[in-house]
């Protein structure tokens, strides 16, 4: 079956080269150049990944990636855009983006990209076989199971990205452990961590919203400074 793929961006030129390369690889590509269409299109479509423009008339790329988790719909979120800043990639990554390729791009570096993610999502929602580890945990009302791919704190359903699942997945069965960033980032993301990587971060900062964690003194997911994170 295709897997169905969303490509918002009000350049058409562009849009039409995504489509090209992305139907080369056998997806089934629906493209939009506003963020209205976008969301009808997500109702009506069960998508499998979205590319995000971030420079969109009307409502932009961000608030477009806002809506999507705000809606609970929880498919990897590419981002691309001509902004090379920091603060621009940390942003769409705070808001529940799950990568994000700045412009000009080489088209099959973004395809190479898309195929990761779906990857990652696709490995996210097996449950574990074979394996001692149990597929549940429970820490002081924080409830995960790999199994059902379902967070729960104190009863309330958490809305996590397959991204944001498998990072505290993975803090969860540390337990006790401090964490580095650069573990962290190669078990979940299985990629090379570089220093300057400010991806782990955002990360960590949308999933302590989510579970509504002070900023100063979280109950879950501790800084240790200097060293990483942990659930204790």
């Amino acid at each position: 079956m295709p897997q169905h793929i969303l490509v918002v961006d009000d350049e058409a030129a562009i849009a039409d080269l995504v489509e090209l390369y992305l139907a080369n690889e056998g997806f089934t590509v629906h493209k939009s150049d506003n963020a209205a269409d976008a969301l009808a299109c997500a109702d009506a479509v069960p998508l499998d990944l979205a590319i995000l423009d971030v420079m969109l008339p009307g409502l932009d790329g961000f608030a477009l990636c806002q809506r999507f988790r705000e809606a609970g719909m929880l498919f990897p979120i590419l981002m691309l855009t001509a902004r090379v800043e920091d603060i621009d990639k940390i942003t769409g990554l705070t808001l529940g983006a799950d990568d994000y390729i700045t412009k000009p791009f080489n088209p099959l570096e973004l395809v190479a990209r898309v195929k990761t993610q779906l990857r990652r999502c696709t490995r996210y929602n097996q449950p574990a076989q074979g394996s001692a580890v149990p597929d549940k945990l429970d820490i002081r009302g924080l409830q995960i199971s790999q199994a059902t791919h379902k967070c729960t704190l104190f009863g309330e359903e958490l809305s996590l990205t397959p991204l944001e699942f498998s990072i505290l997945w993975y803090l969860c069965r540390q337990r006790g452990r401090v964490v580095s960033s650069e573990e962290l980032f190669e078990a979940v993301w299985g990629e090379k961590y570089m220093n300057s990587n400010n991806t782990v971060m955002s990360h960590i900062a949308r999933l302590r919203e989510k579970l509504h964690e002070p900023s100063r003194r979280p109950k879950f997911i501790k800084t240790v400074w200097g060293v990483g994170y942990t659930i204790e």
